[in-house]
This record gives structure tokens, C-alpha cells and sequence, in this order.
């Protein structure tokens, strides 16, 4: 069995959630402040450009906005750019931190006319807060109940026209009720490579980085469609720059202080890199159940499924089947194995050697 890393999801290189490592001061000079600042998501920018632009013609609040996608993408970061852009106020918090009804009434009553109220990880609201927040997104509204028994009676307070931007990276764990009250629902697409590179040249001049085209290129390939991931990696590899270089990020450079730590070619980790070679050497390509291959490479079910999986399958390296997980022949290719397959008499399954 392959030995378990010591390194949890929290620290990884590629995660695409923030890390303790990241330092957020670090995080929000980097952050566009306008939507033609804003590199990627073209299609979204256009969109919002026109509601934005409407809205305050009739001088009235934006429609509710949810953001869905992958961690890492500029969901806060879009969040902002759209309280700038209609020029009014942002307050920010997430699912988790809205406990109870009363915490979410403090947060609308303090809302000034169309201001934006911004809740990242909006799908962990739990429901109480969500029958509060209904008539405050339909009507401008909030219904509470004064007293307990017999005497108790419904005071409806009235609130200031505002705008909700809902963020979450699971949109099917959202309520029907909740989701059928955003007027705009959008997806935030991963990066391309050449967006990427864009995003790292921008962030180096900010920063005062000296990093060539190359350099940021071969940044960009690893950093697996992320801006986070790869902003992160520009952080790290200035200081391999400044060590054993130069202070000038080039492609050598890049390769050098990526391999270092351990992220390949395609942006691949040890722990991405254990759950295929486990596929592939312990349960000979596959199927394989995730609870399985969590148990033998020593991570969490959730943490596999939610990090390793997304990524490996955009490069279809590994396939879901209702039998499990199977290695594909691009991961056999990718690691350096030869890659077989049989048909199963049995079941007419593809079988892998």
C-alpha cells in the first residue's frame, strides 16, 4: 500500500480553497476592482454589464445574483466588482456564520438603499434562516414573531431595497424555494490557460515581480483553470526566483520550483497522483468504491470527491461508474504504465491490467 501523505487538503499547493498559508491582504490587492479589470468570464462579464447598466438607469437594485462553480474562480471577487460598479455598498458573510434568524435580520435592517448583501457557501444556510430570508428577497420585507403562545403576534418590518449575491460551489445541495428566487443564476467556467497567464502577468506588475511570458505560461499550465492556485504559485516560485535565480520568474525557473513541490506537468499532486496509482496498482484500473480508495490511501471520502475527482475528470483521467472509479488509458499514459484492456465475459466490463 502507498505510503499516506502528511499533507491534508488544507495545505495543498492546488487547493482551490483558501488555505492558512494564503494571506488575505496578499489575496485582496490582487482583486480587479472593475469588471474591465476583471480577466475571464466573458460571457458573465457582458451579461452583468447589461444588468448593471440597466438597473441603474431605472435606479433600482440589481435582481438577485448566484454565483456557482468551483472554488478559486472570483466569486467574492465578482461580488465586489458588482457593489462598485452600481456604486453602493458591499456586506459580506457566509452560510455558516448566519446562526440564528435574528443574525440575518441584524445584517438586512443594516443594509442602506441598494446595497449589496453578499453570502458565500449560500447552500449551508440552514432552513429557519431560510423562511426569514424569502419575504426579505420578495417583498423587501421581514416577518417576526413578538412574543410566545396565545399573545404572540407577526410584526412585519420593512427594509431597504437591496441586492442578494449568493456564492456556493455546490448549487444542488440549494432549495428549489431559494434558488427560484434569484433572478440571475450564472457559472463561473474554469480558467484557459492563456487567461491564466494573463492573470499572473497582471498580478506580477502589481506586486513588482519580475516574470516573463514563459514563465507565467508554465505557471498558468499547472495551476489547474484557478486563478487562486495560480496566484499562490506566483507567490512561491518568487522566492525559488530570488534564491537560485535571478529574481526573474522564467519557464526554467517556473519547472524547476514546481517540481520541486511536487505539481507536475498538468497540475497534479502527490494526493492526486496516490488515488490514481491506487486505482491502477491496487485495484488494477478499477472499479474501485470511493469510500474504498478513501480508506486505502488514508484521506477523506468527501475530500477525494470534492478536490481530486473534478480535476482528473476534466482531464479524463479517471471515469465514475455505478460499480466505481475507473483509471482511464490517459492516466495509465500520463504516470507511465501500459495500459490493457480485456473484455469481462461476466458482465461485458471493461477490465484493467
Amino acid at each position: 500500500m502507498l505510503e499516506s501523505s502528511e499533507m491534508n487538503f488544507e495545505e495543498r499547493m492546488v487547493s482551490p480553497k483558501k488555505t492558512e498559508n494564503d494571506n488575505e491582504d496578499f489575496e485582496v490587492t490582487l482583486r480587479p476592482k472593475t469588471l474591465s479589470e476583471y480577466i475571464g468570464q466573458d460571457k458573465i462579464k457582458e451579461n452583468l454589464s447589461i444588468f448593471i447598466e440597466a438597473a441603474k438607469k431605472r435606479s433600482e437594485p440589481l435582481d438577485h445574483v448566484l454565483l456557482y462553480g468551483p472554488p478559486g474562480l472570483g466569486k467574492t471577487t465578482l461580488s465586489a466588482i458588482i457593489a462598485h460598479e452600481m456604486g453602493v455598498n458591499i456586506r459580506i458573510t457566509s452560510g455558516p456564520a448566519i446562526e440564528k434568524p435574528g443574525d440575518l435580520a441584524a445584517l438586512l435592517t443594516n443594509l442602506q438603499e441598494n446595497d449589496v448583501l453578499f453570502i458565500d457557501e449560500i447552500h449551508r444556510l440552514s432552513r429557519s434562516i431560510e423562511e426569514v430570508l424569502y419575504p426579505a428577497l420578495e417583498d423587501y420585507a421581514l416577518d417576526i414573531i413578538i412574543g410566545k403562545g396565545p399573545s404572540a403576534r407577526s410584526l412585519r418590518i420593512d427594509l431597504p431595497k437591496f441586492t442578494l449575491i449568493g456564492a456556493t460551489t455546490r448549487a444542488g445541495q440549494l432549495t428549489s424555494p431559494l434558488r427560484d428566487r434569484f433572478g440571475v443564476i450564472m457559472r463561473l467556467e474554469l480558467y484557459s490557460v492563456e487567461q491564466l497567464s494573463d492573470i499572473i502577468m497582471r498580478s506580477a506588475v502589481i506586486l513588482g515581480i519580475a516574470c516573463d511570458k514563459a514563465g507565467a505560461t508554465e505557471l498558468a499550465r499547472r495551476s489547474r483553470g484557478t486563478p487562486r492556485i495560480a496566484n499562490r504559485f506566483l507567490k512561491r516560485v518568487r522566492d525559488f526566483a530570488e534564491v537560485i535565480g535571478d529574481g526573474r520568474i522564467t519557464e526554467d525557473i517556473a519547472k524547476i520550483a514546481l517540481d520541486r513541490l511536487e505539481v507536475d506537468s498538468l497540475g497534479l499532486d502527490n494526493m492526486d497522483k496516490r488515488m490514481l496509482n491506487m486505482i491502477i496498482k491496487g485495484y488494477g484500473g478499477g472499479p474501485v468504491g470511493l469510500e474504498t480508495l478513501a480508506s486505502a490511501i488514508g484521506e477523506e471520502a468527501v475530500t477525494l470527491e470534492d478536490v481530486c475527482e473534478p480535476y482528473l475528470m476534466q482531464l479524463g483521467f479517471i471515469s465514475r461508474t455505478p460499480r466505481g472509479r475507473c483509471a482511464t488509458a490517459l492516466a495509465y499514459k500520463h504516470l507511465g504504465y501500459e495500459y490493457k484492456e480485456n473484455a469481462d465475459a461476466d458482465n461485458g466490463q471493461l477490465t484493467f491490467e
